[in-house]
């Protein structure tokens, strides 16, 4: 990653333009070829507003070659990488095109620049942070640190336990059925017990993100009470897993569809305080308010629907957006561009805000393009 970001980061802006693609391949994007669907009118906005952009006929005609060259990439799902998001970035004229796999997207989105849009790319691994997930059955667990782009195991542990689940009178009498059903659950207990302090011990060597619990049946969720309240803040989600019988490869994608519901489900929770805190001047809404507080550096986090798109325009002095030329006075010439939105985002993360793009559609209807909590009023 590093070395792609070096060559991304050394173009030098001219007069030729880079298009840069980040496409969504989550397992909903992926059926019946949903995400080719959007990618191909997404291209077809983006060749219809190009005049907008004021580029020369042969810049704009290698634009267009750009952009066919990036879905004649993206069209066959068989060539697709197997992550949940992948980057294009193309530029005949520079010689440049380069695809890179990425464990997570914001959104799907088309930008034409003097420069490859390369904050989200090197964002990626920051955002997803390190997760820590425990595969955990009657008597094992193991341990696997997730980051974007790789699963690490690390150390397990076995529980000693009493072999069979069940009282047979002819083989445990000498017990009593009592007594044996007491041993079996001092033996769960203890084994839980010790899952929960090694993810503890686990996350003080080196914090974690998130936590995940998987298992074979209710195993996850049983380890879930035994856990210290400062896991128990950051437990995304359970999973079913077999400790005995799974690789790296599948608790990462696993573990990847547990953080893409975790968020999910915090949609709705975000939204909602932004709605509470917009009636004390702490949150707005609405793209043109947006855009303000994010040229005022204001924006603590940006809330974006997934569907919104809008043309404005940047301005020279400052790099501010806006909706209208207008919105810019004394900030310098206002320049197009195709998808204030899709700027926005890309502003939110060179100020390194946090941007949540929402997907839930009750949350989304509530964001009137772009929102935002702040910082400061």
């Amino acid at each position: 990653m590093q070395a792609v970001l070096g060559r991304l980061t050394r173009i030098e802006p001219g007069d030729h333009r880079v298009v840069s693609c980040y496409l969504k391949l989550e397992p909903r994007d992926r059926m019946r070829g949903k995400y080719l669907i959007k990618l191909k009118n997404r291209a077809k906005q983006v060749e219809q507003a190009l005049p907008r952009l004021g580029l020369e006929r042969a810049i704009a005609d290698e634009v267009g070659r750009d952009l066919g060259r990036i879905l004649e990439l993206l069209r066959d799902p068989a060539s697709l990488p197997a992550t949940h998001g992948v980057a294009v970035f193309a530029c005949e004229g520079l010689g440049l095109f380069e695809s890179v796999p990425l464990p997570v997207v914001h959104r799907s989105r088309l930008g034409i620049d003097a420069r490859p849009l390369v904050r989200e790319l090197a964002s990626v691994e920051d955002e997803f942070g390190r997760l820590l997930t425990a595969v955990v059955d009657r008597t094992s667990a193991r341990f696997f640190e997730v980051t974007a782009y790789e699963t690490r195991e690390l150390p397990g542990l076995r529980s000693d336990s009493t072999r069979g689940s069940r009282f047979h009178g002819d083989r445990d009498g000498a017990w009593g059925e009592h007594t044996y059903n007491n041993r079996i659950r001092e033996e769960k207990q203890r084994h839980l017990e010790a899952v929960a302090r090694q993810l503890f011990t686990l996350d003080r060597g080196h914090p974690a993100h998130g936590i995940v619990l998987a298992g074979p049946g209710t195993e996850a969720a049983a380890v879930e009470p035994f856990l210290h309240s400062y896991l128990t803040e950051r437990l995304m989600g359970h999973a079913r897993l077999n400790p005995k019988d799974l690789s790296p490869a599948v608790v990462h994608q696993v573990t990847l569809a547990v953080r893409e519901g975790f968020e999910r489900a915090t949609e709705r929770h975000v939204v909602a305080e932004a709605a509470e805190r917009e009636g004390e001047g702490w949150a707005v809404n609405g793209v043109a308010p947006t855009l303000r507080a994010l040229a005022r550096g204001q924006v603590r986090s940006l809330l974006v629907n997934a569907d919104a798109a809008m043309p404005g325009f940047r301005f020279s002095d400052t790099g501010g957006l806006g909706v209208d030329a207008r919105d810019g006075r004394g900030e310098g010439t206002p320049t197009p561009v195709l998808d204030v939105i899709d700027d926005a985002i890309e502003e939110g993360l060179r100020q390194r805000v946090d941007v949540n793009v929402v997907y839930e559609p009750e949350a989304a209807a509530r964001i009137d393009g772009l929102a935002a909590l702040l910082r400061f009023r």
